[in-house]
């Protein structure tokens, strides 16, 4: 069994990578950002951050992130995604459709709720992970519209799934570090250390 404490990387290419640095830095975890291919490798979990995710896919093109992160999945370490981190990790993305990871078995819409002024902050309910409701902070967010069969919904606002997860994967469509809630981002490293410490889930 490994015995050294599990490293989080954050992938530092566009957007607000810095504020998820900042939520692990008040969990007294250990981080790292993460630019290049090489740098995955040493990582036992990653944070695909909110930002723009057609710019974020140009680099990983250009710097073979993509192929990183792929195997990084296929290797049963832990992702997380928020909002474009999310879009990249959807197997289907639409309006318009573009490419993706294909790592997690969703279709989720860009955009969907509308312009950065159509922004939101919500009450989403989350029963596994807490019994009281969640900030939930939507920033030009986009929407799940369809759930694989082996996708577990994990949160829920207006009746929208918002928090999924399939085996090591977990994606949300809103901005966790944007509020001083830490539920989720706990969440995330208890998965992370559950799999660095050989527990893996069954990933289908």
């Amino acid at each position: 069994m490994k015995t050294q404490h599990p490293h989080i990387g954050l992938v530092a290419v566009q957007g607000d990578f810095a504020l998820h640095g900042r939520m692990l830095d008040r969990l007294g975890v250990s981080w790292r950002l993460v630019r290049q291919a090489a740098q995955i490798e040493e990582m036992d979990g990653l944070i695909l951050p909110g930002g723009e995710s057609t710019t974020m896919l140009k680099f990983f093109s250009e710097e073979g992130l993509g192929p990183a992160i792929r195997k990084f999945a296929e290797q049963g370490k832990a992702l997380f995604g928020t909002c474009a981190g999310a879009i990249l990790l959807a197997r289907e993305v639409l309006n318009p459709p573009q490419p993706s990871l294909g790592l997690l078995d969703i279709s989720i819409e860009r955009n969907a709720y509308g312009r950065q002024i159509d922004s939101s902050v919500q009450q989403g309910e989350c029963p596994e992970l807490s019994r009281q409701p969640l900030e939930m902070v939507f920033i030009r967010a986009p929407i799940i519209r369809r759930v694989g069969d082996n996708v577990r919904v994990l949160g829920r606002a207006q009746g929208l799934p918002v928090l999924v997860e399939q085996g090591n994967i977990l994606a949300a469509t809103f901005h966790p570090e944007l509020t001083e809630d830490e539920t989720i981002h706990r969440y995330f490293l208890k998965k992370v250390k559950d799999l660095h410490a050989g527990n893996t889930p069954e990933r289908r």
